[in-house]
């Protein structure tokens, strides 16, 4: 079929090639992009290179066109506006799917197609998708370019808002092609615009083949394939093969009074407070004693085992592509002031007066003068909040796609070659009674347990049922690019080859009373909990063995300047049994939907669980 439609196209294409064969002599590169320039039949193709001359033009180009808006270059230097199509907003977990030769091998969570039907399925989407328009060619690294971790990625696409993204979401540039050289190891990816038909979208894997394919989208979660197609859901099955792990989480380094940094990874799922954990401010009564918090990720963390035996991390992006609505100066400073320069804005309120942007929850004056995420004259007096979707000035899922480097709070070591050595592993989720506000893995194995039962209830009755529990397994149940048992067991496997394996914790900052009020105040208060778990990593506290885990004794959680009394602590320290023996039951319904492949180990810590409950 490839044959097919490259003689089709052939006499065109010589022309094209040429523009690109002085970028690379990389066979594997060049005959792939042969090929999918055959089936989608662009009218040019532009080799993107990361300088800042062709970024401009880029950026010029799709504001002559509309597709971005130029904002305030006083107020928001070098920061643009873009609307998705409205029937576009957001991932689209139904119609993502993991292709490998056998179902089994994809699991029962994710979705599957025999690959070879899907390629044909998709070849005729693709086909003459780019005529008319400019293929553009993304050399992308993940990770530092030449540094151990970093895997190198080629990116086609017709789209200048995907090409800007990747700018600021990857390491792009001429320098991924010196280090790819002639090898063949790269990941592919395919994205066209196509006709944004919602019933024909599409986001494929294809892990034994390195490919990632991406159409009828322009949302960005579905169509900047180096971060959650490449980074977790391809690396994820790379990381399995090759020995290292590739994780939905946050990476932190929290420094005390004598300068000492301790690094932990984090997995939240989604409106767990992940991103403002991320950057985190410490409470007053910290910061004046000499505390700091450094970001080095807040999303995805690559971790390997380094010489010393310890666990080192490194996050494999450039930018942050965070969720809008509710970032203000009082929940995320940091990721607020991130954004005051060289971001692009998707799907939220264009505040006319001041060429400027707005959304739910940045402060309390919406403008009088603005167009709504979809384009239309937006009317804060018809702004409903129980039903945002309908009302909202800014979409809930709207984003920015911001620079790390221009985060306040942006670690020292954020483009390390090494990484940074983990000392903890937390894993969270939002439950009214079930989790204490933190416990400790009694090891390895029962923490790879804890992740895997992670959970999360639904707090509004949008969403379904109120209290009903999703499991959300190391935050990754959306990202698993292969069987989520075997992933499992890789975590148990990685255990073994880790000398100075870090120690795991879970966290919940979302006990709440009888009335429903969150007991823990959260925030930068959280980082209370986090120098506990710093203090159990070096052994200088000691913990209460319970039925789940070790609990701190109440004495040992800093409570100085808070409104808590030690009562409090204690109760939100308290393993509530009946409340677990019951989510016993919902774990087994669990592990009976990913199947066969959970891991004998998994099913001996839940039957220990279950004993230790009594």
């Amino acid at each position: 079929m490839i044959i097919y439609y490259i003689a089709k196209y052939a006499f065109h294409f010589v022309n094209l090639l040429k523009e690109i064969m002085n970028m690379t002599n990389n066979k594997y590169v060049l005959s792939w992009i042969e090929e999918m320039a055959a089936i989608t039949k662009p009218d040019k193709i532009v080799w993107i290179d990361g300088s800042e001359e062709q970024a401009e033009a880029l950026r010029a180009e799709a504001c002559s066109t509309g597709e971005l808006q130029k904002l305030n270059e006083e107020i928001l230097p070098n920061c643009y506006l873009h609307r998705t199509a409205v029937n576009d907003v957001a991932r689209v977990e139904g119609r993502t799917f993991i292709c490998t030769p056998t179902k089994e091998e994809a699991g029962n969570i994710n979705n599957w197609m025999d690959p070879a039907e899907m390629y044909e399925k998709l070849y005729k989407l693709y086909t003459g998708a780019m005529q008319g328009r400019t293929m553009y060619v993304i050399p992308y690294s993940m990770g530092v370019v030449g540094s151990d971790f970093a895997k190198y990625g080629i990116e086609l696409t017709d789209s200048i808002y995907v090409v800007l993204n990747m700018l600021i979401m990857t390491r792009v540039g001429t320098n991924v092609l010196e280090a790819l050289g002639d090898s063949p190891d790269y990941i592919k990816g395919l994205h066209a615009k196509a006709d944004i038909d919602e019933e024909n979208r599409y986001i494929v894997h294809f892990p034994q083949d390195n490919t990632i394919m991406s159409v009828n989208s322009g949302y960005g979660g579905n169509v900047l394939l180096g971060k959650k197609c490449f980074a977790l859901r391809i690396a994820s099955y790379l990381g399995r093969k090759e020995g290292w792990m590739a994780e939905h989480m946050l990476i932190l380094g929290l420094e005390n009074p004598e300068g000492e940094i301790k690094y932990i990874s984090a997995a939240f799922p989604s409106a767990c407070g992940k991103t403002n954990l991320a950057m985190l401010i410490p409470p007053e009564i910290f910061k004046k004693q000499g505390y700091k918090v450094w970001c080095v990720g807040d999303d995805i963390a690559w971790l390997r085992v380094g010489k010393d035996g310890r666990l080192w991390a490194v996050n494999p992006e450039n930018g942050f592509f965070g969720v809008a609505p509710g970032t203000n100066d009082k929940s995320n400073p940091n990721a607020l002031a991130t954004t005051m320069r060289d971001t692009i804005f998707t799907n939220v309120v264009h505040d006319l007066d001041n060429n400027t942007v707005w959304w739910e929850g940045l402060n309390d004056n919406p403008p009088a003068n603005a167009i709504d995420w979809r384009g239309n004259p937006w009317d804060i007096s018809k702004y409903d909040k129980a039903n945002k979707a309908a009302t909202a000035g800014a979409h809930p899922n709207s984003r920015f796609t911001a620079l790390a480097k221009n985060c306040p709070c942006i670690s020292s070591e954020f483009d390390s070659l090494t990484g940074v050595p983990i000392s903890a592993i937390v894993f969270g989720g939002r439950r009214a009674k079930t989790a204490p506000l933190v416990y400790q893995s009694f090891n390895w194995q029962h923490g790879a347990f804890v992740g895997s039962i992670m959970a999360s209830e639904t707090t509004a009755a949008a969403a379904g049922a109120v209290g009903v529990v999703r499991r959300d397994p190391m935050a990754m149940r959306p990202f698993v690019g292969y069987n989520m048992g075997d992933y499992w067991k890789h975590w148990l496997d990685m255990g073994k080859v880790i000398p100075n394996a870090p120690k795991i914790f879970h966290v919940n900052w979302f006990r709440t009373d009888a009335d429903g009020h969150f007991i823990w105040p959260g925030f930068g208060d959280n980082m209370r909990v986090l120098n506990w778990i710093i203090d159990r990593c070096e052994d200088k506290v000691d913990a209460v063995e319970t039925a789940i885990g070790y609990v701190p004794k109440a004495e040992d959680i800093n409570i100085e300047g808070l409104d808590i009394s030690l009562d409090t602590i204690r109760e939100l320290l308290t393993v509530d049994v009946e409340s677990w023996k019951e989510d016993v039951q919902n774990i087994k319904e669990f592990y009976a939907l990913v199947g066969d492949h959970v891991p004998a180990e998994m099913y001996e810590e839940l039957a220990a669980l279950e004993a230790r409950l009594g």
